[in-house]
């Protein structure tokens, strides 16, 4: 889950002068503020979804300065936003994840790039390349150099980050090129302070109203202005915007006393070459480095000129740059062969070419890196017993545990609404066996993994549909498709649903309808009960069905396990041929309790009855073979030591972390199981009447007791 920045918000207001101490994306959100944005927009997704959160809750602050806010339903209409700034001198601004964001909306950007713009436009891209990724790992450079964008890579660090925000608006207007700023997930979580400057108002506004349209047909995207475009884009916009970063010095320069050696690092990696150099014993706490560093707060365009400065007189360069392919090494080595510099260029060759620069690979690659070249007044003994040391306690801690700790898979949250379709899904093998599952991108990805191990394929956010058009033809039975009521409104109500239902595929879709964008922090959706501002959204999944002329749809509650099966089993063994789709309604757990939560609290103060209702397992009865572990793989049902004294199996068991949604017992009834799981209600502030029963209830039981006892 996201957090909320409802409280926080009010540093967006702070004046010039004050101290702004917060977390980096709110400070990404307060510099968009003070350069004057006319209009923001954007996707949610990891790790700026919260971006948009922090919007949503500053709409007050947002219209007195008459900036406007969309949240649009994909990628593609977020960039498409962006055409304001192609006439008008309007600056603004949109979000998205990275580089699958970045795919969605590569239509729109190549349009956007190609016509330039006049009003500063910004791309706030969340990196999410790394062992903590959730997506393909790929970047976003090679975007920003095949549609000619500038690519800002700061250092993540609060004033170098709200610096780049500024000067990215300016470096398009520029340039006339839009400008992608990326951040990685430690930069938009990392706190700071900056000091802050007075929030501009835009020059044009729903407060300051255009009074004529702008129209001007080179900057349209049809020939022959096309030709025209690319002819300024390589002529006008990127000697422009080399030219701006160097006269404004938007790339750093750092210099130490090693000066036969040099480290060239990406912005954003430059925390991490710093903690690597402390310690080994060449920058100290305070990120001062004895080797010189050359940081590209600009990953795209490189500035020829300044690498072959930083590179005159000096023996050997490191680059700096995550992943494969080796853009900045390559353009470093072009820029000092083309100036006839020899100085030695070294990169993939001691730093892993796949995967994040962490902590130990970045230490154990600039080791190498002063291995190979030895320079001068540099111990590499003691550098390399740093890399020793840290071999040594990776040794000593695999002793310690005496084996590998076993993998813990990801899984569905307590309560999810989605887990039991899989169960139904798991019981049903038993039935007609295994089937093809396409997978889509959201929560039930989870199903993936462990327990249920469903999904064969996974091509993309709303594409689960159009993944099994060519592989249900092949199977002599239908197929099963899932597609997130997010990933519907996002990209599956054209792609999906209307392109099978156009071909007369006949397969099965399941569209989870849990009502919020749940994965990126619940956002609200199309379908959601109700809008940002609380208003009915008045659309509905089901309607936009019957509006496409579906005619197999049907409506299921998700935990009732028993008719989702029989509902499923209909759709595979129904004799009408076509699209058949399920939506398996079940709003998410953790919205709902964030929703419940204080309203119980109130009711409780109040002195109102509020009754919980819990699972449990009479450890009696259990026979211990825990097949309602592994049909519904719930985190609070787990597995105990077995009371018996005469039996070793140990006994299944619900731990305190039970939301009460009966997803256990219902798999339990469904698949047939032992009947050994029973319901329990908690009831707090209980009435008279409650209390009677409660006192009748356990003199029944102290009577059954004695009788038993006798």
């Amino acid at each position: 889950m996201e957090r909320s920045f409802k409280k926080e918000v009010a540093l967006l207001r702070l004046g010039a002068g004050e101290e702004f101490a917060g977390e980096g994306i709110l400070a990404v959100t307060k510099a968009l503020l003070q350069s004057g944005v006319s209009y923001v927009g954007g996707y949610q997704g990891s790790p700026v979804s919260h971006l948009l959160d922090v919007m949503v809750d500053a709409s007050d602050l947002l219209d007195e300065l008459g900036v406007h806010l969309e949240t649009p339903t994909n990628e593609a209409a977020a960039a498409a936003m962006l055409g304001a700034s192609i006439n008008y001198p309007m600056r603004g601004a949109v979000t998205w994840k990275s580089v699958v964001g970045t795919n969605v909306a590569s239509d729109a950007l190549s349009n956007l790039s190609s016509a330039g713009v006049k009003g500063g436009a910004m791309i706030i891209i969340g990196e999410d390349y790394g062992e903590g990724a959730s997506i393909i790992q790929e970047r976003s450079h090679a975007f920003a150099m095949k549609s000619a964008m500038c690519l800002l890579d700061p250092r993540p660090n609060l004033p170098s980050i709200v610096e780049a925000v500024e000067q990215g608006f300016r470096l398009s207007e520029a340039s006339n090129m839009p400008v992608m700023l990326e951040l990685r997930i430690r930069a938009c979580h990392v706190f700071g302070r900056f000091t802050a400057k007075d929030n501009i108002a835009p020059r044009i506004s729903r407060k300051q109203v255009l009074e004529a349209p702008d129209f001007d047909y080179a900057r349209i995207c049809m020939p022959p202005s096309t030709y025209a475009q690319e002819k300024h884009k390589v002529e006008h916009r990127l000697p422009a915007a080399v030219r701006f970063i160097a006269e404004n010095r938007l790339n750093e320069r750092f210099e130490g006393d090693l000066d036969d050696i040099g480290i060239v690092v990406q912005g954003g990696l430059t925390n991490s070459v710093l903690r690597a150099l402390e310690r080994l014993g060449l920058a100290n706490e305070f990120g001062e480095s004895r080797v010189p560093l050359y940081v590209m707060n600009v990953a795209y365009p490189v500035v020829p000129a300044e690498i072959q400065d930083f590179a005159v007189a000096k023996k050997a360069l490191l680059v700096v740059e995550e992943g494969t392919p080796d853009y900045l090494e390559q353009a470093v080595h072009v820029a000092l062969r083309r100036a006839d510099l020899q100085t030695r260029v070294i990169g993939k060759e001691v730093l892993i070419e796949a995967g994040e620069y962490t902590a130990e690979v970045m230490l154990r690659g600039v080791q190498r890196f002063l291995d190979e070249v030895a320079p001068e007044g540099v111990d590499t003994a003691s550098a390399a017993d740093q890399v020793g040391a840290l071999d040594a306690l990776k040794a000593r801690a695999g002793e310690l545990l005496g084996a590998p700790v076993p993998v813990r898979p990801p899984s569905f949250c307590t309560g999810c609404p989605e887990r039991p379709v899989f169960s139904a899904l798991k019981v049903l093998e038993k039935e007609f066996g295994p089937t093809h599952v396409a997978a889509d991108v959201g929560c039930h990805t989870m199903a993936t993994l462990p327990p249920f191990n469903l999904g064969n394929t996974m091509l993309g956010y709303g594409l689960g549909l159009s993944s099994a058009s060519a592989v249900a033809p092949s199977f002599a039975k239908r197929v099963v498709s899932i597609m997130g009521d997010g990933g519907f409104w996002h990209n599956g109500i054209t792609s999906g649903v209307a392109s099978s239902h156009f071909n007369k595929d006949d397969s099965i879709l399941i569209i989870m309808k849990n009502g919020y964008a749940s994965a990126t922090g619940w956002q609200y959706l199309p379908s959601s009960q109700q809008d940002r501002t609380g208003a009915a959204t008045g659309m509905s999944i089901e309607a936009v069905l019957k509006g496409l002329g579906v005619p197999w749809i049907r409506r299921v509650r998700t935990y009732n396990v028993a008719n989702m099966i029989k509902t499923l089993r209909r759709a595979m063994t129904s004799g009408v041929s076509g699209l058949k789709v399920i939506v398996a309604d079940g709003e998410c757990q953790l919205a709902r309790q964030r929703r419940l939560r204080p309203q119980i609290r109130k009711w409780l103060q109040a002195g109102r009855r509020v009754v919980r209702t819990r699972f449990g397992i009479d450890d009696d009865i259990c026979t211990g073979d825990h097949a309602c572990i592994r049909l519904s793989g719930c985190p609070s049902l787990t597995i105990k030591p077995n009371p018996d004294p005469l039996r070793d199996h140990p006994v299944a068991h619900v731990d305190n972390g039970c939301l009460g949604c009966g997803l256990c017992g219902e798999v339990a009834h469904a698949a047939v199981l032992c009947p050994s799981f029973y319901r329990a209600q908690i009831i707090q502030n209980p009435t008279a009447w409650d209390r009677w029963i409660d006192r009748r209830r356990q003199a029944v039981i102290g009577w059954l007791r004695e009788r038993a006892a006798a």
